[in-house]
């Protein structure tokens, strides 16, 4: 299992949001800072330090928590392919605010001046991301290793335990926010599914990337590959394939996040699917013709 297509297709947000935390894990760890990151009592309710809150949210304190919490990051990308950019941007700024006030209030009641109580780093949009991937991710693959049952799954959830584990209590409260975060986002608390920003908002990901790591342009392409798929019209997708349409029958929501984990657009998706009765083989060769043309 994995992501969909290499890179960052169609997930700017998810870009940003990586370039910024390596960004900032890199300067603190170069200054030597780290210590002076994490959330504690007297930061939230003695002296409160705006610039710590903010950079607490970005910055991993040791390289092997970045390499799994970016190697995370990058992972769930697949729910901004699947959603979009925009609501993907909500996604994770009510997962961030949600997580850090579950966190304050948890620093609230321990009432230790003297620790520090939450490491820092996005421990609350990574872990509120194993929400949807536990409930909308489909297992593929199935097998055994010395006696246990794994799935294709399970590799993921053993990075998101090693993070969680990895400064032990401090890490662990962020993590557990983080899933309530994620459960509250889940439950449309708020119809929080439902809220927007404005469209310039979330476009604005798409053009602050660094030239290697763009977007490709759309050309047609010269080898059978799943890659960057723009939306198509019905009409078009109908010329470059002639299926049947009058027994047409609603798609499946697992075959629909199968062709967008892909990188396909979901309303491409949905049409193709249709053509092809639901099978995710013929959809994918109907996008792909639709994409040659």
């Amino acid at each position: 299992m994995n992501g969909g297509p290499s890179g960052f297709t169609n997930a700017p947000v998810t870009r940003a949001f990586i370039i910024a935390s390596a960004l900032f894990s890199i300067f603190f760890g170069i200054q030597g800072r780290f210590n002076t990151l994490g959330l504690s009592y007297q930061d939230i309710f003695g002296k409160l330090r705006i610039w710590k809150l903010i950079m607490s949210l970005f910055s991993f304190t040791s390289t092997p928590e970045l390499m799994f919490g970016l190697y995370l990051l990058y992972y769930f990308r697949v729910f901004e392919r699947q959603i979009g950019s925009n609501k993907y941007s909500v996604f994770i700024v009510f997962s961030v605010l949600a997580s850090l006030l579950f966190e304050v209030f948890a620093v609230a009641i321990l009432k230790d001046p003297s620790a520090t109580p939450v490491t820092p780093g996005p421990y609350g949009l990574i872990f509120a991301s194993f929400v949807p991937f536990f409930f909308d991710i489909p297992v593929s693959t199935r097998f055994r290793l010395f006696g246990f049952h794994f799935s294709d799954k399970s590799f993921i959830y053993l990075a998101g335990l090693q993070l969680l584990l990895s400064s032990w209590k401090r890490s662990i409260l962020p993590g557990v926010c983080g899933i309530l975060a994620g459960s509250f986002y889940r439950l449309n608390v708020f119809y929080i599914r439902k809220a927007k920003f404005p469209e310039f908002i979330s476009s604005f990901f798409s053009r602050i990337s660094l030239p290697s790591m763009g977007t490709p342009p759309r050309t047609t392409p010269t080898r059978n590959v799943l890659g960057n798929v723009p939306s198509y019209p019905a009409h078009q997708m109908e010329r470059n394939y002639h299926a049947p349409m009058h027994s047409a029958v609603e798609p499946s929501e697992d075959s629909i996040a199968t062709l967008v984990s892909m990188g396909f657009d979901r309303n491409s998706a949905r049409q193709a699917l249709v053509q092809a009765r639901n099978d995710v083989n013929v959809a994918t060769n109907i996008l792909l013709e639709a994409q040659a043309h």
